[in-house]
């Protein structure tokens, strides 16, 4: 999707900090996930200000998520009412938008994100609107483009998955079914929960680092996909952030009876998440932005990836599903770890009480050679897999300058999608 912003990687170490994990720095007198969401707040983000804006129905999906893990967390503060209020605020703003079933089968399945703040919104008021918003997204899944084997299509791209849609789809889907389905369409929609996870997986699945690369073209026609699985060549650090959160998410909200989905999707998640600890950098405890090429010159370290690993783990150690300490140095030491590495090297302290973000990539897109290399020392548009954005916000202005290989591209527009 096309980001305006460095937004995501604010709500990953904002929902991992909620996890009580360890204040850092000097100005650690409030968690940093409490710190964070009142910037987003005083920035208006997650609201949706444009109808045209297809990914900033992911921000606002990912801001009602993220404060419902801070209210879960801390139900006693003071800011509860705030954030409370905030969630309808964003919400509201996507019930024009996501109404239409027809329309949104035309958007990115990030649509989906929000909702899980429809669906428990319409819940708690039993307002007509949330209901008309929740079911227009369940059935356009159902509108969703697919490929012969039933796998959805991300977006308007022909017949290309990614791992990135798993996030918003899935715990829909969960939460959907556990609370409104019937006995057939429940085994229905469980059934197509376990496909798309598996499509993906059976698709893009690395053996040499037990990982997952970006997603896969199954009419092997993209300039990039394998002639054999259509896979993309490389694994990005946030799409993986992406489906690790997913499988760990959609367990969380599963119905009860769902024992076949529920032990397919643990079975991935203790298959994967050891091989996302192997990859975290041996000095920092963070995770590279092209996983599989750690080290390489033009790589970096990046930002919102790594906090998606964190929660994602740390998650998985509170559910029960990793043991503490069945990974090298301990999964909880291994998540704290690059915690603290992210917190102290990219939240940004800006000066006037709020919080800014550094080190997320800006866009990393398929629709283009997807390749790693970037040869005569120049950005080169066709190659975007290293495209990395340092964003600080100062009040309610972002100040952006994306760079490339730690050198500054030119100033222009960018009309990139994931």
């Amino acid at each position: 999707m096309h980001l305006s912003n460095a937004f995501f990687a604010h709500l990953c170490l904002l929902a991992s900090s909620a996890a009580a994990l360890p204040k850092t720095g000097s100005h650690a007198s409030h968690p940093l996930s409490l710190q964070m969401a009142q910037s987003i707040i005083s920035r208006n983000q997650g609201i949706l200000a444009s109808q045209t804006d297809s990914s900033a129905l992911l921000q606002a999906g990912f801001v009602q998520k993220t404060f419902h893990h801070i209210l879960s967390t801390y139900p006693n503060t003071s800011l509860a009412p705030t954030l409370d209020a905030y969630i309808t605020k964003s919400v509201d703003s996507i019930v024009p938008v996501v109404s239409n079933a027809t329309r949104d089968a035309t958007y990115p399945l990030d649509r989906l994100s929000s909702g899980n703040g429809l669906l428990q919104l319409w819940q708690e008021t039993g307002e007509e609107k949330y209901r008309i918003a929740v079911e227009a997204l369940r059935q356009s899944v159902d509108l969703q483009p697919r490929n012969n084997q039933g796998g959805l299509w991300y977006y308007v791209y022909p017949y290309w998955s990614y791992l990135d849609g798993m996030f918003s789809l899935t715990p829909f889907l969960a939460a959907y079914t556990n609370d409104l389905g019937n006995s057939s369409t429940t085994e229905t929609a469980l059934e197509d929960m376990v496909l798309q996870l598996d499509l993906l997986w059976q698709h893009c699945y690395f053996e040499k680092t037990g990982l997952l690369v970006h997603g896969y073209d199954a009419s092997r026609t993209a300039v990039w996909a394998n002639n054999v699985t259509g896979a993309s060549p490389h694994v990005w650090g946030r799409s993986l952030g992406w489906y690790c959160m997913a499988l760990i998410d959609t367990l969380e909200l599963l119905p009860l009876a769902a024992t076949h989905t529920r032990r397919y999707i643990e079975t991935r998640f203790q298959q994967l998440m050891p091989a996302v600890v192997e990859a975290a950098d041996a000095k920092t405890g963070a995770w590279w932005q092209v996983m599989d090429r750690p080290g390489q010159e033009g790589n970096y370290l990046e930002s919102s990836a790594s906090s998606m690993f964190v929660y994602a783990l740390l998650k998985g150690v509170r559910m029960g599903l990793l043991p503490t300490h069945a990974m090298s140095n301990g999964t909880v030491e291994v998540a704290k770890r690059a915690y603290t590495y992210i917190a102290d090297s990219f939240v940004v302290h800006n000066g006037n009480g709020t919080l800014g973000w550094n080190g997320t990539v800006g866009v990393c897109s398929l629709n283009s050679t997807a390749s790693y290399e970037v040869s005569d020392d120049k950005p080169q548009e066709s190659k975007w897999m290293l495209m990395r954005c340092h964003s600080t916000m100062w009040g309610s202005r972002l100040s952006t300058t994306a760079c490339w290989d730690q050198r500054p591209l030119c100033a222009r527009a960018w009309k990139l999608r994931d």
